[in-house]
């Protein structure tokens, strides 16, 4: 078995201060550490129990085999949120069939972003 110390997913931008600027500006995540010098210098953001890191720099646009879920308390609220600071909403806060309350965003490359509320009363909320 393998014994997993920490885990983060990487991104490498195309415009990397844009999402910078998305990542750490616009929805506000909370930096962990910096790494390196100049435009393609390493951020890593907290996640939640994970981290998001944006180092290095794309040739082109996002491809569609990474999507970001962040769980968040109350969709709706990140909703008014994000879309107050201009950034484009996919798809508003629907609660799906499986019960969660999901909407979609997406980053300055295209990466699709899950934000997703749990209800108190999902069998997510229980351990059995």
């Amino acid at each position: 078995m393998v014994h997993v110390l920490s885990s983060r997913t990487v991104v490498r931008p195309v415009d990397p201060d844009r999402s910078r600027q998305f990542y750490g500006k616009t929805l506000g995540l909370p930096v962990y550490r910096e790494f390196g010098t100049g435009p393609e210098r390493g951020t890593v953001y907290f996640l939640g129990g994970g981290f998001l890191e944006l180092s290095g720099r794309a040739e082109g646009a996002a491809g569609t085999a990474l999507e970001l879920w962040l769980q968040v308390e109350d969709a709706a609220a990140v909703h008014e949120e994000l879309a107050a600071r201009g950034v484009e909403v996919l798809r508003p806060p629907v609660k799906e069939p499986w019960g969660l309350i999901e909407m979609m965003i997406a980053d300055p490359d295209g990466h699709k972003i899950i934000v997703v509320e749990v209800p108190e009363d999902h069998p997510m909320r229980y351990r059995p």
